[in-house]
């Protein structure tokens, strides 16, 4: 039977308990999608925590500035950005006002990353507009955002759910 002819799928009934084990079952399958589609673009040993990291640098911070945007320990951060920093997305430099910190700034490959992160994520939600609808989807985001407004930017998801 061809997807023309197929009867069509009925939503399912779910749970209450069901609804945060959706959620985190559709950001997983968009972070897997997403860093599949990264790698294809030149970017294959990043991980979600890497684009959280990238993202918590900004324009540049310290290890303890990032460590705290992330919720992580020092050490943690510390070790996420030296392998950042091996990659060639991340480079430690002085802070110009103050010799004494060190400060973490992206590179052009991080800057790249983060870029074609933009890209990837506008891609896929084409794709789920197409599958489920753009209106639904808007709607979705529109209530999720509501739903979640409060720590909707947070970049400890990691620590979170570690």
């Amino acid at each position: 039977m061809s997807d023309e002819t197929a009867p069509p799928r009925a939503e399912p009934t779910l749970a209450a308990w069901e609804l945060p084990l959706v959620l985190l079952g559709a950001l997983r399958a968009h972070l897997d999608e997403s860093h599949r589609r990264l790698a294809e673009r030149g970017h294959p040993d990043t991980r979600p925590v890497h684009g959280f990291t990238l993202q918590a640098v900004g324009a540049g911070a310290t290890a303890t500035e990032v460590a705290g945007r992330l919720g992580v320990s020092k050490q943690a951060a510390a070790k996420t950005l030296g392998l950042l920093e091996q990659q060639g997305y991340v480079e430690r430099a002085v802070d110009a006002t103050d010799a004494r910190r060190k400060v973490v700034r992206p590179t052009e490959r991080g800057r790249d990353f983060l870029r074609q992160s933009v890209a990837v994520f506008e891609e896929i939600r084409a794709e789920w507009a197409d599958r489920v609808g753009a209106e639904r989807l808007e709607a979705l985001h529109r209530d999720l955002w509501v739903l979640g407004a409060d720590s909707a930017r947070r970049l400890d998801l990691q620590s979170w759910l570690g």
